[in-house]
């Protein structure tokens, strides 16, 4: 098995790259020139997208393959003082530039929209908003214009008090999305809420690709052993697309999310590193039946992590270095 890992969107070793610059909705206001306002805005989201292709040239130089961009690019975008304002052609040749990059390097590049992106909401207003996200981080990947592979990662949502009805309504919402959008979203468990047995059946009726979080199942299941779920999670990306295939590859790698507890009273929060030893007995476990994995690091310390991980997997048995962030197992 081929394994390459990802870190999220910020790094700890690129001084002065923040791709998620902003401006609070109070400066915002305070500026009484409205036009001159969004100008602000626009180039704070130009440079938040000049520091994310930095981030993505210093991936390059560290074989570093699997990436989130940051889902604050543009500041302010979305909010309702803001409604008749659409920064996305304005940006169109840095997000072209930033995409042709990720493209020319074979990256996987993906989204995380934040936890108000909700399908499963009873509130017809949150819902609506719900999609308008959505269809902002496909604008954002279609300006930069990238295929299918490249996807929105979110969670079921809520329950609401009734999990079963929120997991219908969740189902009917996912239904009524455009074609493409739904073909851009993956589905991950959490924590709290919809563990990953009940999130794998969700994908499975709405035919989306699971994201296993295995902290997130660590901390919220039923007795379910991950490595016996994971036969039926990598089939939902049987149907998943590639634009520049590799020889033989007929899907993209199946993706899960990692990380490690903060402590033992903290157990859900992220540590600043992952701890070796669970991940590699999942990895281990899943061997046999998985010929390539992607791995989305959600550790504090982003790239740092990566690094200490990879020297980490250097001292294990059975364990072979390919690159600077992928392994063989």
């Amino acid at each position: 098995m081929i394994i390459r890992l990802g870190y999220v969107a910020m790094s700890n070793v690129v001084k002065n790259a923040s791709p998620s610059k902003t401006m609070t909705l109070t400066s915002f206001s305070k500026l009484l020139d409205r036009e001159a306002a969004i100008r602000k805005l626009e180039r704070l989201g130009a440079e938040n997208l000049h520091n994310t292709l930095r981030l993505l040239r210093h991936n390059r130089a560290h074989d570093i393959m699997v990436f989130r961009f940051s889902s604050r690019l543009i500041p302010l975008i979305g909010h309702e003082m803001l409604a008749d304002w659409d920064p996305i052609p304005t940006l169109s040749a840095e997000f072209e530039e930033l995409g042709s990059y990720a493209k020319k390097s074979g990256m996987r590049v993906s989204f995380h929209p934040d936890h108000f992106t909700v399908l499963s909401t009873p509130k017809a207003d949150v819902l609506k908003k719900s999609f308008e996200d959505l269809e902002r981080h496909a604008a954002m990947f279609n300006a930069m214009g990238l295929g299918m592979e490249a996807m929105c990662n979110i969670h079921v949502g809520g329950s609401y008090g009734d999990k079963e009805k929120a997991a219908k309504r969740f189902i009917a919402n996912f239904s009524t999305l455009r074609p493409e959008i739904q073909k851009r979203i993956t589905l991950e468990n959490d924590d709290k809420t919809f563990n990953a047995r009940e999130t794998l059946e969700i994908a499975e009726k709405v035919g989306a690709p699971m994201v296993l979080d295995i902290h997130h199942h660590a901390v919220n299941n039923e007795g379910e052993d991950a490595v016996d779920l994971w036969p039926r999670i990598q089939l939902t990306w049987a149907g998943t697309e590639i634009e520049h295939q590799e020889a033989g590859a007929s899907a993209l790698p199946p993706k899960i999310h990692v990380s490690s507890p903060k402590s033992e009273k903290d157990p859900r929060s992220h540590a600043d590193y992952v701890e070796v030893g669970p991940l590699l007995a999942f990895l281990r476990g899943i061997a046999p039946v998985t010929p390539r994995l992607d791995i989305m690091i959600e550790a504090k310390m982003k790239d740092e992590a990566l690094f200490r991980l990879m020297e980490d997997f250097k001292q294990q048995e059975g364990v072979a270095v390919v690159d600077q962030a992928s392994i063989q197992l």
